[in-house]
């Protein structure tokens, strides 16, 4: 509320103060949106539609025209984007196929700037991102685009490109006041707030300075899924859903399976885990996100442009990954330095992570359970009751009630002090055997340049043989302070751990037969101080027989080295150790492990023998040993992709249709991902003494290695997207997207989760003046239900349909518009990945001042 009144009271000022300096924009029309020049795909200024490779455009007009909330949400609506929403805070985006919460392989940039959080890789949500204020338009480019970025872009890009401040000058606001969790069966409806400046001052075309500053608060979407991961541990004795002893609800903690032990009883082999508890007993589901930016810029006598530009994010907020995290006071920052001119560019860049006060909820549900008792006390008290009430006479499932009730007799229940004393303490436990802090500080480090050669050195190769030459350079480094749970350093305990590389390309494009035929080949080279030396080429060709009709055809290769946790991690995590891949963190680990896939099986046949064929333990491990299966995974190495893509883009009816057309077919191979296998406490090379280990949850360890899959994957997808402007302002729109795995070689488990529907659509239909003073946007989604696999839930995300709408109202005396809208307007609940949050409908009211 306070913010609400302050805004108000701003308003007011600014109505005789600042009038003068309202930033103004004129909103485009198809044609010109469709000819905007965009950088992204080849790093220098053309047309959108004679782009060598697949490019969308998200332009300032069409954010805000959009039903969506902000322009993160109104991604979503852009051809052959897959949306994951992993919290009312941010979003994950993906294309192409092989998604998950923690998306290394798509790319999100900032005015060419990388935005990741350095010791994952990849992006958390909106930390570094522009606001709404400053967002001039979105480029994303749904493919490979490593060939001349080099970091890790195998799915796909996304550039956010901000307003000059030359250009776009003066003081604006915007207030955005909404509501969720209407008729939801797990929260009360709840406020959500987000206040956003923008002021930006030029001087005599020479020097000028601008500030963001956005605030968000609200009330999170809850992980609330109750299906049971583990539902056939006891059906050989008749014990399923709420009966099965070893029940482990999705967003349940605490039950896994490094959380279960087997118990044998009157000639019964029975699987028990610890209770465990929900999500949305120990979260903390408020979100306080505060993000900003300044820069100042200059502007020489002979064409330089010169900045310095400074980025943070703090969030309060929810997040994903293996496992579910609460990050409260995760902080980034972000420097920038960066020269350029029509000829070179110069940056250079550092941004820094810190984790603050963040946990992990699965490992503080579980250690809460062993903080309250101990693993062999409590099965130990388990087994006693369990005992005694089959002795007096009881059925089993009466006996396992009665057991459990027994063992957790004074567990600390959510919401009392008692609970409440005891997760304070385990956050700040940075170990998570024993409690659930995240603390981690890392930084990136990155230098780049490029130079056309051809703009003032080669200009003959331009302008008589019509030869554009663009070479770059580039260096990055990561570095991240060994916190002894989450990352160690290996050769030397005492020092921070740092991993590097550098890289370079050239690019030529020649035009011929009157600029009708545009011929683009790359070239890039990277070293990885773990790695050899490795190429990536990209051939295009762009053929326009007129302006409005384009055809490109391309194909490339694409490559990603190992992100710093894929390659050093070294996690303990309730029962399980997560290693990196590199031969200095795995070794010994990869030559002496055992396929957990075959030990569960081989544990999960003993069960049977015994409890269907009246087999004795010992005799049951003699029976199925042979099951067991040793792991032949080595160490990790770089991931590759080959790319072949054809499309089409084009303008009809003098302009007012547009129809953009792609396919793609893509091969991967060595496909990074964690094998999980067991290893005996006590290294044996006796069969028996093998099996008698493995068959015992308590004298094996259990590991989640980085290596590579076996299994070289084909995949393919099309999309298709239109837009049509018809009688007066009014716009029709609409895309649909197909991705589908084609084949796999071989399946040998690891090949990283396709996790994408096959089929997603979008509709639109707005108009931004259907008055002097009144616009309206409604669109519609709907995608198909797909299989989800992670090592944290496996199953199907069910299809799901929304619909969004926004009605504008813009004063004519005062730069002042009303939006009105929401998303979800029928407040069907869904998810877009399993573990994930359940979405209803959203509502809000944004007022903006200083914008047209």
């Amino acid at each position: 509320m306070k913010n609400h009144c302050l805004l108000l009271i701003l308003l007011g000022l600014l109505r005789s103060g600042f009038a003068q300096n309202t930033v103004q924009e004129i909103p485009k029309d198809s044609a010109r949106q469709l000819s905007e020049m965009v950088v992204t795909a080849s790093r220098t200024p053309e047309s959108v539609i004679k782009s060598p490779i697949s490019i969308e455009l998200l332009d300032n007009h069409a954010i805000r025209q959009s039903a969506a909330p902000s322009y993160f949400d109104a991604l979503e609506y852009v051809k052959g984007v897959q949306l994951l929403t992993s919290s009312l805070g941010f979003k994950v985006y993906n294309t192409r196929g092989f998604a998950n919460p923690t998306n290394v392989r798509f790319v999100q940039l900032v005015d060419g700037v990388d935005n990741q959080a350095p010791h994952i890789g990849s992006p958390i949500g909106a930390t570094l991102a522009p606001t709404d204020l400053d967002i001039d338009h979105a480029e994303i480019i749904p493919g490979v685009a490593s060939v001349l970025y080099g970091m890790n872009a195998l799915n796909g890009m996304v550039n956010l490109l901000t307003k000059n401040p030359f250009e776009h000058q003066g003081l604006s606001f915007q207030q955005k006041s909404g509501v969720n969790h209407v008729q939801s069966t797990t929260a009360s409806p709840h406020v959500f707030s987000e206040s956003t400046i923008r002021w930006a001052k030029a001087w005599r075309n020479r020097w000028a300075v601008k500030v963001n500053l956005s605030y968000q608060s609200g009330y999170d979407w809850i992980a609330d899924d109750d299906s049971d991961l583990n539902p056939n541990a006891n059906t050989t004795l008749g014990l399923t859903g709420l009966a099965n002893p070893a029940y482990d609800p999705i967003n349940s903690y605490g039950n896994e399976s490094p959380n279960r032990r087997n118990l044998t009883f009157d000639g019964k082999r029975y699987v028990i885990a610890r209770t465990g508890y929900y999500e949305k007993e120990v979260a903390d589901f408020s979100i306080k996100n505060l993000r900003g930016d300044a820069g100042i810029y200059y502007r020489t006598t002979n064409g330089w442009e010169l900045s310095y530009t400074y980025r943070f994010g703090q969030l309060d907020n929810l997040y994903q990954r293996t496992n579910r995290f609460r990050l409260e006071g995760y902080r980034t920052d972000q420097h920038l330095v960066s020269a350029k001119n029509t000829t070179f560019q110069f940056k250079a860049y550092v941004t820094s992570e810190n984790t603050g006060q963040s946990y992990n909820i699965r490992s503080l549900s579980e250690n809460t359970d062993r903080f309250f008792k101990p693993d062999n006390a409590w099965f130990a008290d388990f087994t006693q009751g369990f005992t005694t009430a089959m002795q007096q006479g009881v059925t089993a499932p009466q006996a396992l009630a009665q057991a459990r009730q027994l063992a957790d007799t004074g567990r600390p229940q959510p919401g009392t002090p008692e609970f409440t004393a005891i997760k304070d303490r385990l956050r700040n436990i940075n170990n998570w055997d024993f409690g659930a802090a995240l603390r981690v500080q890392s930084w990136l480090y990155h230098a780049e340049g490029q130079a056309d050669l051809t703009q003032e050195w080669l200009t003959k190769w331009r302008e008589k043989a019509g030869i554009h030459l663009l070479v770059g350079v580039d260096y990055r480094a990561y570095e991240v302070v060994p916190d002894g749970n989450y990352f160690i350093n290996p050769s030397r305990g005492d020092a921070n751990l740092t991993y590097q590389k550098y890289g370079g390309f050239v690019q030529a494009t020649k035009y011929a037969w009157n600029n009708r035929l545009k011929v683009n080949a790359s070239l890039r080279v990277d070293k990885n101080q773990y790695f050899a030396l490795r190429f990536n080429p990209r051939f295009a060709v762009v053929y326009s027989p007129v302006e409005e009709q384009n055809f490109r055809v391309s194909y490339q290769n694409g490559y990603r080295f190992p992100s710093l946790f894929e390659a050093f991690s070294n996690v303990n995590s309730g029962g399980i150790k997560r290693v990196g891949g590199l031969p200095i963190m795995s070794s010994g680990i990869f030559e002496n492990s055992y396929f957990k896939t075959s030990v569960d099986a081989f544990q999960a046949a003993i069960t049977n023998d015994v409890n269907l064929n009246s087999l004795t333990t010992a005799q049951a491990i003699q029976k199925n040993k042979g099951q067991i299966r040793k792991s032949d995974y080595t160490y990790i190495q770089p991931e590759y992709v080959n790319s072949f893509e054809i499309g089409y883009k084009g303008l009809w009816l003098q302009k007012r249709l547009y129809i953009d057309v792609d396919f793609y077919y893509n091969q991967y191979r060595n496909f990074m991902a964690q094998v999980e296998i067991n290893l005996p406490k006590s290294p044996t090379v006796n069969p028996d003494s093998l099996a008698l280990a493995l068959s015992d949850r308590t004298k094996n360890d259990r590991y989640r290695l980085w290596t590579n899959s076996k299994t070289t994957v084909f995949n393919y997808g099309t999309s298709a997207g239109v837009r049509f402007r018809f009688y007066k302002e009014y716009s029709i729109s609409g895309n649909v997207s197909f991705a589908r795995l084609d084949r796999i070689t071989r399946t040998d488990g690891l090949e990283e989760a396709f996790n994408t529907p096959r089929w997603i659509t979008n509709m639109s239909v707005s108009n931004p003046n259907l008055t002097k003073h009144l616009g309206f946007g409604i669109s519609m989604r709907w995608q198909e239900a797909f299989l989800w696999e992670s090592s944290l839930a496996t199953g199907t995300v069910p299809a799901y349909s929304t619909v969004d709408g926004q009605v504008t109202y813009s004063l004519l005396k005062l730069p002042v518009q009303l939006k009105l809208g929401g998303t979800n307007l029928l407040n069907r609940y869904y998810t877009t990945f399993l573990a994930g949050p359940s979405v209803g409908g959203f509502y809000y009211l944004t007022l903006t001042y200083g914008l047209r």
